[in-house]
């Protein structure tokens, strides 16, 4: 598998991946800042919570780790939690911005 392919499977995992407050996927919530492929399969991603007080916030990253890593071929798995810049809905997709009522 490519690193291209490889990181579309990781993004159909993190679409499976919900706040357990919001109706709407982790990644289409612009959640996700950046993924990485690294040599032999290894992925990072650098990803926020919708506020430092999230009540989820041990279970949300937790939870994209085991999805990522349910992947066939991945090595490795690191999340990274960051509040820097903070949240915005601007970093939400149209599609969240549409189930969430923001258009």
């Amino acid at each position: 598998m490519t690193d291209e392919e490889l990181k579309e499977q990781v993004v159909l995992a993190l679409k499976g991946v919900y706040d357990p407050e919001i109706p709407v996927d982790v990644y289409e919530l612009g959640l996700i800042y950046d993924i990485k492929i690294f040599p032999v399969n290894n992925v990072y991603i650098l990803m926020t919570l919708t506020s430092p007080s999230c009540p989820s916030a041990g279970s949300i990253p937790a939870e994209i780790e085991e999805k990522v890593r349910a992947i066939d071929g991945v090595n490795d798995v690191s999340v990274e939690l960051t509040f820097d810049p903070p949240y915005s809905t601007e970093l939400m997709s149209e599609v969240a911005k549409l189930e969430l009522g923001f258009m």
